[in-house]
C-alpha cells in the first residue's frame, strides 16, 4: 500500500465525499425534523411558557447537555486548539474557574431568578431597580448576543470553507436557516432536544479526531513529548502583571468572571434552568456541567497538543494552506481523517453542532428578552398568549436574518476564541456587574446601577477599541518550524523567504506597536489582557454604583425584599458563628426565603433560640407539596427579641434535631425549644 501524504508535502488538501455530504446533510435534518416534532406535538400549547421555558416541567438530562451545549460552541472547538498550537498549555488553567462559575451560579445567582418566577433575567433589575435599568441591560444584552451568534456562525462556516472548498455563504445560510427554521417553530423544548443530540455528535467527533491522530502521530505520549521539547508545555506562569495574556491568576480569577457571567447572569443560560420544576434540579442541571465542561475542554486541548506534534516541521498558515489559526482543525481533520469516508462530515456535524446550540439558544433568549423586557414593559402588558407567542417566534426569524448579516462584522475580530471571551468582557462584564450589584450590594439604587453600567460600558469600548487600533504587543506565541515543508511545489509560494533555510522562526517578530502609541499614556490600558476585561467591567459598575448610590441617598436595606438580595456570607461561609453572620446580613430578614443553602442555617439557628414548632400531618403535607425545601418561617415580637415561628415538616430537620423530635414528640404535638 503506497505511503499516505499529507498537505504539507503535497500541497494540496482532501476534499469531502458525498458521504461526508450526506452525514452533514443529515444532522441538520435531524435538528430539524425535532423542531417539527416538536410544533406538531405542542400544536395546541399557544403559551409564551411553553415557547420560551418549555412549560417549565424539563427533566435534567436535557437542561444540563443544552447548557453545555450553548456556550461549548464551535468557537471553544476550533479556537482551543488552535490556542495549543500557537502558544503553550497555560490555557488548561481556565478549567479551574469553571468549579467557582458553577458554584456562583447554582447558589448565588440562580436561586434568586429561580424564586421570582421570571421569563426573563431583566425582570429582576426591574424589581430591584426600575424600569430605566431593566431596559438599558436588557438592549445591552441583546447587542452583545447578536453579534456573539454572527462570530458563532462565520468562524465555523469560514473554517470550513478555506479547508473544504465547501461554499462559504452556502454553509452560512444553510446552517442560519435551519437553526432559525427549528427554534421558531419548535421553541424552547426544540431547542434543548436538538442540544443534547448536537451535544453528543460534538463528543463523537472529538475523540474520533484525538484518537485518529494521536495514531497518525505515534501515540499521545510522543506528541506530548514532542510538544515539551519544543516550548509548548507550560502550567508555572504565575505574573501577576495584567497584561499578561494568560497567566494562572488570568485564567482562574478573570477566567471565573468570564463563565460567572455565562452561567449566572445570561438570559440564555438562566431560561433554560428556569425550565426545571424545582430549584434543586436546575441546580443538579447546573453541577452536572461541571464535568461536561471539562471534558469538552481537555479533549480539546489534548487534540491540539496532537495537532502541533503533526505539523511541528511544518507551519501551515506560513505555508499558505490556511490563511487563519481557526482553520488547523479542520485541515488536521481532512489531513488524518480524509482517507476514511465518512469521518470528515462527522467533523464538520461536530463542529455546526456546536454552532447550532448556541444559535438557537441565542435566538430563544433574545425572543424571551424583547417581548418581556421590551414590548410588555413599555406599554404591551395586555397581548394575549397567543399574540406574545407569535410575536416570539416572529423575533427569532427576524434576529436570526438580522445574525447572518452581521457575520461580515464578525470577519474583522480576528481569533474567535480570544474574540468571543473578550466580547463577553466588553458587554457582557457590565451586565454581570449590574446584576451583581443588585444582588450582594443592597445600600445600590436606580440611579447607581445605570450610571455604573454606562460608564462599564464606555470604559470597556474604550479598551477593546484602543486595543484594536493600537495593537501593542500582548504575547509571543511559541516558535514554528518549516524545515520539511515542501517549498518546491509551484502551487505555493513561500510568505517568508529566508525561512526556508531556517529552522525555526518567530511568526511574531513582525507585529509592531502603533507608533503613536509609545507617547500614548493610554497604551499601557490596551495591553490590559482579555481575560481581565469581564472582571474589570463587573468592578467597575460596583464601585461607580455604590459611589452614585451614596451621593444621591442609598437605598436603606431593611426596606428591600430579600427574596431580591443574596444572603452571600452565609452560603459561602455557612460555618461562621451567628454572632458574625448577623451583622454581615445588613439588617435584611432572609428567615421567608425558601432555599436549601440557607434552610438548614434556619433550622440550626432556630434551636439555639426561643422557638414554637408545630408538627400537625396537615403541616407536613402542605409543606411537602408546597416546596422541596420544607420550610416556612415567620417572625413575630420586638426587635429586640424575636420569636420564630417555624412550621417544618420531619425531612426537612437536621439529623440531630429529627431524632430528638422522634424519641419524644408526636406528629400532633407542638414543642417549645429553650437553650
Amino acid at each position: 500500500m503506497a505511503e499516505r501524504l499529507y498537505s504539507y508535502q503535497t500541497g494540496s488538501k482532501h476534499t469531502f465525499t458525498w458521504i461526508d455530504y450526506f452525514l452533514f446533510v443529515c444532522m441538520l435534518l435531524v435538528s430539524a425534523g425535532i423542531g417539527i416534532f416538536y410544533a406538531i406535538k405542542d400544536r395546541k400549547k399557544n403559551t409564551t411558557k411553553d415557547f420560551l421555558l418549555a412549560g417549565g416541567n424539563m427533566s435534567v438530562f436535557p437542561v444540563a447537555l443544552s447548557l453545555l451545549a450553548s456556550f461549548m460552541s464551535a468557537i471553544t472547538l476550533l479556537g482551543t486548539p488552535a490556542e495549543m498550537y500557537n502558544y503553550t498549555t497555560m490555557y488548561w488553567w481556565i478549567g479551574v474557574s469553571y468549579f467557582f462559575a458553577i458554584f456562583a451560579a447554582a447558589h448565588i445567582y440562580i436561586p434568586i431568578f429561580y424564586r421570582l418566577g421570571v421569563t426573563s433575567a431583566f425582570e429582576y433589575l426591574d424589581k430591584r431597580f426600575g424600569r430605566i435599568a431593566r431596559v438599558a441591560a436588557a438592549c445591552t444584552y441583546v447587542t452583545q448576543m447578536t453579534i456573539y451568534m454572527a462570530i458563532v456562525l462565520y468562524a465555523p462556516s469560514l473554517a470550513l470553507n478555506a479547508v473544504t472548498g465547501v461554499t462559504l455563504w452556502g454553509l452560512i445560510w444553510t446552517v442560519g436557516a435551519v437553526c432559525i427554521f427549528y427554534t421558531a417553530i419548535g421553541g424552547m423544548k426544540a431547542v434543548l432536544w436538538t442540544d443534547t443530540f448536537q451535544t453528543g455528535l460534538m463528543l463523537a467527533g472529538l475523540l474520533a479526531i484525538l484518537i485518529q491522530g494521536s495514531i497518525e502521530v505515534g501515540g499521545f505520549a510522543k506528541a506530548w513529548d514532542i510538544s515539551a521539547a519544543n516550548e509548548r508545555i507550560l502550567f508555572s506562569d504565575f505574573s501577576v502583571d495584567p497584561s499578561v495574556r494568560h497567566s494562572f491568576w488570568s485564567l482562574t480569577i478573570g477566567g471565573a468572571f468570564v463563565w460567572i457571567y455565562v452561567y449566572g447572569t445570561n438570559q440564555a443560560q438562566i431560561q433554560r434552568t428556569i425550565t426545571c420544576p424545582s430549584l434543586r434540579k436546575a441546580r443538579i442541571a447546573i453541577w452536572l456541567n461541571l464535568p461536561g465542561l471539562w471534558v469538552v475542554l481537555y479533549l480539546s486541548c489534548l487534540i491540539g497538543t496532537v495537532i502541533y506534534a503533526f505539523y511541528r516541521t511544518c507551519d501551515p498558515k506560513t505555508f499558505n494552506l490556511i490563511t487563519a489559526s481557526d482553520q488547523l482543525l479542520p485541515l488536521f481533520v481532512m489531513d488524518v481523517l480524509g482517507h476514511i469516508p465518512g469521518l470528515p462530515g462527522l467533523f464538520v456535524a461536530c463542529i455546526f453542532s456546536g454552532a447550532l446550540s448556541t444559535i438557537s439558544s441565542g435566538l430563544n433568549s433574545i425572543s424571551a428578552v424583547i417581548l418581556q423586557d421590551i414590548i410588555k414593559n413599555l406599554g404591551g402588558r395586555k397581548i394575549t398568549e397567543k399574540r406574545a407567542t407569535i410575536i416570539s417566534k416572529v423575533l427569532a426569524v427576524v434576529f436570526g436574518i438580522l445574525m447572518i448579516g452581521l457575520t461580515y462584522v464578525a470577519s474583522l475580530l480576528g481569533g474567535v476564541l480570544q474574540a468571543a471571551l473578550a466580547l463577553y468582557g466588553m458587554i457582557g462584564g457590565p451586565i454581570m456587574g449590574i446584576f451583581t450589584l443588585g444582588m450582594l450590594f443592597p445600600w445600590a439604587n436606580q440611579k447607581g446601577a445605570v450610571t455604573g453600567l454606562v460608564t462599564s460600558l464606555i470604559l470597556m469600548f474604550w479598551i477593546g477599541i484602543g486595543y484594536q487600533v493600537h495593537r501593542p504587543i500582548v504575547a509571543t506565541p511559541s516558535p514554528i518550524s518549516l524545515v520539511d515543508c515542501n517549498w518546491n511545489l509551484t502551487t505555493t509560494t513561500p510568505a517568508v523567504t529566508p525561512a526556508m533555510n531556517m529552522s525555526f522562526i518567530n511568526s511574531t517578530a513582525p507585529t509592531v506597536t502603533d507608533g503613536a502609541g509609545d507617547s500614548d499614556p493610554l497604551v499601557g490600558l490596551y495591553t490590559l489582557s482579555y481575560m481581565w476585561y469581564t472582571a474589570t467591567a463587573v468592578l467597575t459598575v460596583i464601585v461607580v454604583g455604590l459611589i452614585v448610590s451614596f451621593i444621591t441617598g442609598a437605598t436603606k436595606p431593611e426596606s428591600l425584599d430579600p427574596t431580591l438580595i443574596c444572603p452571600f456570607f452565609d452560603i459561602v461561609f455557612p460555618c461562621l458563628p451567628e454572632k458574625i453572620l448577623k451583622p454581615l446580613r445588613f439588617g435584611i430578614d432572609f428567615s421567608h426565603v425558601e432555599d436549601d443553602d440557607f434552610k438548614t442555617r434556619v433550622l440550626k439557628d432556630s434551636f439555639r433560640k426561643n422557638i414554637k414548632v408545630n408538627y400537625t400531618p396537615e403541616d407536613q403535607k402542605a409543606d411537602l407539596h408546597a416546596s422541596e425545601s420544607g420550610v416556612t418561617v415567620t417572625t413575630s415580637g420586638n426587635e429586640s427579641t424575636p420569636t420564630l415561628v417555624t412550621t417544618v415538616s420531619q425531612s426537612a430537620l437536621p439529623s440531630d434535631e429529627l431524632d430528638k423530635e422522634k424519641s419524644g414528640v408526636k406528629d400532633d404535638q407542638s414543642v417549645s425549644t429553650h437553650l
